[in-house]
């Protein structure tokens, strides 16, 4: 091949390299990283008018097939190569990444609520109990439970039941702060994980979640039936992390005796574990 036909084939592969680049931009946020790839690419552009720019000027001594004249367009053809396949390997990389990173969130996200699900619950409470006992902060969970979930269930039909599931769990994930993490324990059971949170503060988070789904309505529509108004209400158990409660066993289990409480007062409310005196 002569020098002029390397040269050109380097450009074309230039031009090919953008593809990758392009789609690779595409796929980031807005941010300097970006940015640095939106350089990239003008400068690919810039070599690729190099090169052409080089084969008009010199077009006469690169028709020669003299090895020595072979040399620089040999470079020019090769670099075009290594930029092409960093660029194509980099894009991979990227869709490879971002496929496990989906997978990884929908191995711990529970896909009915929008929230974690149990699996990452567990894993996370026993690394805030450490955290909590390691630097002396305190650690609250809210155990939360759709009152009469059956009765909506039996009423408006399973398919409604899931809505009403999707419907709490986004109002939950709209009241909770960011610090926060929301998984589902079980049927309609929510367990919040509040870090840096004693129970008083966790009772009055409890308290605003639960005015929060009181005041909303969920409108259920089919083509058989007419629009249908569900009021969902839940009732909440706060526990905090203390010494008689040091494992996440026991936690769950004062949350739950809260929550048992706050269903036999009337349900629609939110309890604190209050431990019984010696």
């Amino acid at each position: 091949m002569s020098g002029i036909g390397l040269v050109l084939l380097g450009a074309l592969i230039l031009v090919a390299s953008l593809k990758p680049v392009h789609s690779l931009i595409s796929l980031l946020p807005m941010s300097s990283l970006k940015r640095y790839w939106q350089m990239l690419m003008l400068l690919i552009v810039l070599f690729i008018i190099g090169y052409l720019g080089y084969a008009v000027f010199f077009w006469e001594h690169l028709l020669s097939n003299d090895l020595h004249d072979l040399i620089v367009p040999a470079i020019f053809f090769f670099g075009g190569c290594f930029v092409w396949m960093t660029s194509a390997l980099f894009h991979r990389t990227t869709l490879d990444l971002r496929r496990m990173a989906l997978l990884e969130e929908e191995n711990i996200t529970d896909p009915l609520l929008g929230i974690y699900n149990r699996r990452y619950l567990d894993r996370r409470l026993s690394a805030e109990i450490n955290r909590a006992k390691r630097y002396g902060l305190p650690l609250s969970i809210l155990m939360v439970d759709i009152d009469h979930f059956k009765n909506i269930n039996d009423t408006y039909g399973h398919q409604a039941g899931d809505l009403v599931l999707s419907y709490v769990g986004k109002l939950i994930l709209g009241v909770i702060r960011q610090t926060d993490l929301a998984a589902r324990y079980g049927g309609e059971e929510v367990v919040i994980i509040a870090p840096d949170t004693t129970a008083r503060a966790a009772g009055e988070l409890a308290e605003r979640m639960r005015e929060s789904i009181a005041s909303h309505e969920l409108v259920l529509s089919s083509e058989s039936k007419a629009q249908q108004t569900v009021h969902v209400q839940v009732s909440i158990g706060v526990a905090e992390l203390d010494e008689p409660t040091s494992t996440a066993e026991q936690l769950i289990e004062h949350s739950d005796i809260a929550l048992y409480e706050a269903k036999e007062a009337g349900r629609n409310r939110a309890c604190t574990y209050q431990p019984k005196a010696q």
